[in-house]
């Protein structure tokens, strides 16, 4: 159960991790924001990044070892690779509308999920 909360948690960080580091790129379609100054936009997204953080360390909290979760700092970081990219892929294609999803992306997303095996895998 733990790993599914540290899961969850994670992809909702990840949500406002993508908006703080890549959604100040959008703001041509919002006139009043796109005036920001650089300054403004850090700030801006130096908000969305609290946000992240009030679901990043509990779930890294939850899902460590060290505090009695499921997984070690290795396992730890790669779920959180892994998350971050399917997240940050959500946004870009179904939020943002940026880019389309191709099939090099989708052999890179494998080359990913086969690093979580290797990493998961007792050797």
């Amino acid at each position: 159960m733990k790993a599914i909360y540290c899961i969850a948690l994670l992809t909702l960080s990840n949500f406002f991790m993508t908006l703080a580091w890549y959604g100040h790129l959008q703001f041509k379609q919002y006139p009043a924001i796109a005036k920001l100054s650089l300054f403004g936009v850090i700030i801006l997204s130096w908000g969305l990044a609290f946000f992240e953080y009030i679901f990043q360390v509990p779930a890294n909290r939850i899902g460590s070892d060290e505090t009695g979760g499921p997984f070690t700092l290795f396992q730890l970081k790669t779920v959180q690779e892994a998350v971050s990219l399917t997240v940050f892929t959500l946004v870009t294609v179904f939020i943002f509308k940026t880019d389309k999803l191709a099939w090099n992306h989708l052999v890179g997303f494998f080359f990913i999920v086969l690093a979580v095996f290797f990493i998961f895998k007792k050797w």
